[in-house]
């Protein structure tokens, strides 16, 4: 035990030990285990119901997903009293792979599952039962999961489990900088430990003897919570931590530190692609190293808000290559919220599941975390907007709060002033490197186009996916979003800090659909409409927008080196009125055509002479009953734009349209085959996918 003691105080043997698993999970990251999967002896794994929908994880001789829709009420509440987690079940559907996501910088499903080592989504059409588990561990965690009583908070600070959650109340804990506190951290592991070390000493039951039983316990709720990197870190801490005191090998808390990151690393390589282990080892490093300076604070608050500014400052570069955004008060918010979570929500989510009658309770102090966060993320001011840069900038971050923090330790402001500078400059950056482009966003079946100059920035159509009426039990909690999912998280990456003007060229959904979800969630100066019918929708617009016009024939908007007239007039129907918006840039000739039909191109014709011009948005995504074969002729574009979706039900862009374009030798680029793309208006450069 002395020769072990002796070898476990060598600093070296744990730089040793890191460096050799960093080389491991490399290998082990780039071994493809992609195979195809069996629909046979099929396992479920987990199971989550969202409306009338049913996402689950399956496992046959590899994980995959399962996607199924209910088609009654009755079907749906036979499936949640029939079905189980570890159940075996048979179904039938197509095997798919995971579409991959064809614009830059935001949320890609796709890799997101194959760290997860699922590579295959099955669209099932009908779903069977064939056993009931008998495996301890299902038994166990679906009898946990029955006494959640479906209550959403129970499901995030018991099980880890932030699906349940209202998308909306999410967003404001992500927007307020405390979405930390939803994942079960070392905090609240080691409360969790802490407890139950204290029910076994009132048993007499030895140390060792505790801290065996409790690790146990502790590593059984690590497996039932599936492995996050904070509940991980924090029960391989509570063990590490436990084994170290009880047998005094006085291992440094900085090497228990670099053994719990190895031995994460050595369970999942894939962590190191997760937002969340970038964050938990972050701060939790950052702690320890910095504990001597934290500790000379002896009053709670002030302790707390250092440790809020210094984690604060600690995870920014992880939140700025992933979020594009901070919010300054979210030290200052912290100071409330971290004990509100840690000391009071917490440990009553805990005592709530075993004893229900103290639910009313709950649901008050719950009631003050919405309700607070919903208010204070409606103050916008010190929510500030970086856009994403080259890697090599955010490894500097780190360098920089490095010599920043030994700063902090000497009492020496000098060292604040590198990290400082690049925080300025990183958030200038789009005001220095003045670039002027224009994207076609890859919007599914709908329409969206960026045009940015001198810092100005104009959105033309919004995309947009219509919904129908449904029942209240087929609605989701969680709807997605085009604006929330890819425009609001582009333009961010982008540096954008709001739209100058949005162009709706006419009323109908796909091209307008998502502009009350871009206004709540995105400052937009001007919006304009055309003059044809005012539909519904366009109402709800003008009701809410800061400021409103209305495009008409001759209409002129001058937004850095673009400039847009209006060509079309009010035609009576819908797409024939669709806004027609000639665009220059110094040289460079476009005609963006929105819905606009044969029609409205005839009107055109024989009212403008347009002369070639340089860049054709095709009009109504390609479809045949646009795009004429004189518009070609009169404009001769070198290159036409189409925004449609992948397999979308109306067959666009028409066949007869391709070969239109063929038998003219234009060539095209459509967003449907290559997603979004941007066209660099300083050196003519074409970016796809971006």
């Amino acid at each position: 035990m002395i020769k072990l003691r002796t070898v476990l105080l060598y600093n070296s043997l744990y730089i040793t030990i890191l460096v050799l698993v960093l080389i491991i999970s490399i290998i082990r990251i780039n071994i493809n285990k992609k195979e195809l999967i069996s629909t046979n002896n099929i396992t479920i794994v987990d199971s989550f119901i969202d409306g009338n929908s049913l996402n689950l994880t399956l496992k046959s001789n590899h994980k995959f997903k399962g996607i199924y829709y209910f088609k009654t009420k009755e079907e749906l509440n036979y499936y949640k009293n029939s079905f189980n987690l570890g159940d075996k079940i048979s179904i039938e559907g197509t095997i798919k792979e995971i579409d991959n996501t064809n614009t830059k910088n935001i949320f890609n499903y796709k890799k997101y599952l194959e760290y997860k080592n699922i590579y295959y989504i099955v669209r099932i059409d009908s779903i069977k039962k064939i056993s009931n588990t008998n495996n301890i561990y299902y038994l166990l965690k679906q009898s946990i999961i029955n006494g959640l009583n479906n209550n959403p908070y129970l499901y995030t600070f018991i099980l880890g489990d932030k699906r349940y959650l209202k998308q909306e109340i999410k967003e404001t804990y992500q927007n307020n900088g405390i979405s930390h506190l939803f994942a079960i951290s070392g905090l609240h592991i080691s409360l969790i430990g802490g407890i139950i070390l204290y029910i076994l000493k009132k048993l007499n039951i030895y140390e060792s003897k505790r801290y065996f039983i409790t690790s146990i316990i502790l590593v059984l709720y690590l497996l039932l919570t599936g492995l996050s990197p904070s509940i991980l870190r924090g029960v391989l801490f509570f063990i590490l931590f436990s084994i170290n005191r009880v047998y005094y090998f006085y291992i440094k808390s900085f090497n228990i530190f670099i053994l719990i990151l190895s031995i994460s690393l050595l369970i999942n390589p894939f962590y190191l692609y997760e937002v969340a282990f970038w964050y938990s080892f972050t701060i939790s490093l950052t702690l320890i190293l910095m504990s001597n300076y934290i500790n000379k604070y002896n009053k709670y608050l002030k302790k707390l808000l250092i440790t809020s500014l210094l984690s604060f400052i600690a995870s920014l570069p992880i939140t700025l290559y992933n979020f594009y955004q901070v919010n300054l008060l979210s030290i200052i918010y912290n100071l409330f919220y971290v004990p509100l979570v840690s000391i009071i929500i917490f440990p009553l989510s805990l005592l709530t599941y075993i004893f229900k009658f103290l639910e009313p309770i709950y649901s008050i102090f719950i009631s003050v975390l919405e309700t607070t966060s919903i208010y204070l993320n409606k103050i916008n001011t010190f929510k500030l907007i970086f856009p994403k840069l080259n890697i090599i900038i955010y490894i500097l971050y780190f360098i920089f709060i490095i010599i920043f923090f030994i700063g902090l330790n000497k009492s020496n402001k000098k060292y604040f002033i590198p990290l400082i500078m690049l925080i300025i400059s990183h958030y200038l950056y789009p005001y220095i490197n003045n670039n002027d482009y224009i994207k076609m966003i890859d919007v599914g079946q709908g329409d969206s186009f960026l045009l940015h100059s001198n810092n100005k920035t104009i959105l033309i159509d919004t995309g947009g996916k219509m919904s129908f009426i449904k029942d209240k039990w087929m609605k989701k909690k969680n709807n997605s979003s085009i604006v929330k999912n890819i425009t609001i998280p582009l333009l961010k990456s982008l540096g954008i800090k709001k739209i100058d003007y949005l162009i709706l060229t006419h009323g109908d959904y796909d091209h307008l659909g998502e502009t009350l979800t871009l206004m709540d969630n995105f400052y937009v100066d001007k919006v304009y409409i055309n003059d044809n019918n005012i539909n519904y929708l366009e109402r709800k617009i003008i009701k809410k927008a800061n400021n409103i016009f209305i495009s008409k024939e001759g209409t002129n908007i001058k937004v850095g080196k673009f400039n847009l007239i209006e060509l079309n007039t009010d035609l009576k129907d819908e797409n024939d009125s669709s806004s027609v918006y000639y665009i220059t840039y110094n040289n460079l000739k476009m005609l963006f055509t929105g819905d606009a039909s044969i029609k409205s191109e005839e009107y055109i014709l024989s009212n403008y002479n347009l002369g070639n011009i340089d860049i054709l948005k095709l009009g109504h995504h390609g479809s045949k009953t646009s795009t004429s074969k004189e518009l070609l002729k009169e404009t001769n574009p070198k290159l036409a734009l189409i925004s449609c979706g992948r397999n979308n039900k109306f067959g666009h862009p028409h066949k007869e349209i391709i070969n239109r374009l063929n038998k003219y030798n234009i060539n095209y680029l459509r967003t449907d085959k290559l997603g979004t793309i941007t066209i660099n208006l300083n050196n003519k450069h074409i970016t796809i996918g971006g």
